[in-house]
């Protein structure tokens, strides 16, 4: 991943275009491929592949703790991010006057569910000044009422990277809210220290390098009662199929109430892989090889006539940068004609720097924008 051969070896279908939208979907490597088809053979077995099925789920399981930092037993596996948070909301149990706390920098996943009539609570909004997010805006917002504070730990709008130890204690000392750590865009990119998140969820589909299909869930143990999901299922139940199965319920704790029905094994096959991939080159090597080519390309793209939404903050980047134009749609096409891969979501455009773009990457990328923006 971090040499030309690796990359080749591994990822044969970047050759001859500069892919910088992983923000959106990874590249998986071949390994990620090859754990697919052996998802088919083991199916292939009928019955006897839930065996194979059942091993991968647990390799898929504590991998995924080795990277939050918690425990095999801390960890569920659902079908998304957003199934994640809806089964979040679930287990809040929220009532009249509860409010929770997102910040505008958030992905719909993470604040939708509070804004749905049915959800009783209120939703209360942290902010951005000029791209960033400052605590001293978040406790103001905090208060008795306050049951749950969710925030991106790197966002998908800009790619703004808090620093979680100051929201940790500002969470603790101003109410007795929950915190929870959306880290999608973070996972696989960048060396993570989560101390302090109550719940942690994550999809599988970009950094990590895996299949559509997962959400990753962490809840530590000491806040498993908080996030006991009360929702129907059988996957997620002490006895599912005991004599009293139809007069009563009850949910495992913690993340394992997350996983609802039959596991999604396709997806926990790539996620097995895609971890054990990033394990083997390393994160650290990764943020090491990447952070350089993400930092000389904010500096370049402040000299062009766009308008930067990443703040100018080394220390709160991680792998995303996004700039808008009011030609932005155009652009994209340009730079896609040039083999030049970003994204224009809703008028912006977002560069996404992984451990298999190269110095190469950014010079064409820089190279067609320049391009684009004298032709339009």
């Amino acid at each position: 991943m971090l040499t030309s051969e690796s990359r080749r070896r591994d990822f044969p279908t970047l050759d001859g275009r500069a892919y910088l939208n992983t923000a959106a979907e990874g590249v998986p490597p071949l390994a990620v491929g090859e754990a697919l088809a052996q998802y088919f053979r083991d199916k292939q077995l009928g019955m006897d592949g839930r065996v194979p099925h059942a091993a991968q789920w647990e390799a898929a399981r504590a991998l995924t703790a080795e990277f939050l930092g918690l425990t095999a037993a801390e960890i569920g596996i659902c079908s998304c991010s957003s199934e994640a948070y809806n089964l979040a909301a679930l287990a809040l149990q929220l009532q009249p006057g509860d409010e929770v706390i997102c910040t505008d920098l958030d992905f719909p996943a993470s604040s939708t569910p509070w804004l749905q009539p049915a959800c009783p609570a209120t939703l209360r909004l942290w902010k951005h000044r000029s791209g960033a997010l400052h605590v001293e805006d978040l406790i103001p917002l905090l208060s008795p009422r306050t049951r749950l504070v969710n925030v991106s730990l790197v966002s998908f709008y800009n790619g703004f990277t808090v620093a979680l130890p100051p929201i940790v204690e500002a969470v603790r000392k101003h109410s007795p809210a929950l915190l929870g750590v959306d880290v999608t865009q973070a996972i696989g990119r960048i060396p993570l220290d989560l101390r302090g998140a109550d719940l942690i969820v994550s999809s599988t589909h970009k950094w990590i390098l895996a299949s559509h299909g997962g959400g990753l869930v962490g809840v530590p143990k000491d806040r498993a009662k908080e996030w006991t999901a009360p929702a129907g299922g059988w996957f997620n139940l002490e006895d599912a199929f005991g004599p009293g199965s139809f007069e009563a319920v009850k949910s495992k704790p913690g993340a394992a109430s997350f996983m609802v029905g039959m596991p999604n094994y396709p997806a926990l096959y790539a996620v097995r892989a895609g971890l054990e991939y990033l394990r083997g080159v390393g994160v650290a090597n990764i943020d090491a090889h990447a952070r350089p080519l993400v930092l000389h390309c904010l500096t370049e793209l402040r000299k062009l006539p766009v308008e930067v939404l990443t703040p100018d903050e080394p220390d709160h980047i991680a792998g995303i940068l996004a700039f808008k134009h009011p030609k932005a749609a155009e652009i994209n096409a340009r730079l896609h004609a040039g083999n030049v891969h970003v994204m224009n979501p809703t008028g912006r455009l977002r560069v996404a720097v992984h451990g298999y773009n190269t110095h190469d990457d950014i010079e064409r990328l820089l190279r067609e924008l320049k391009a684009a923006l004298a032709a339009v």
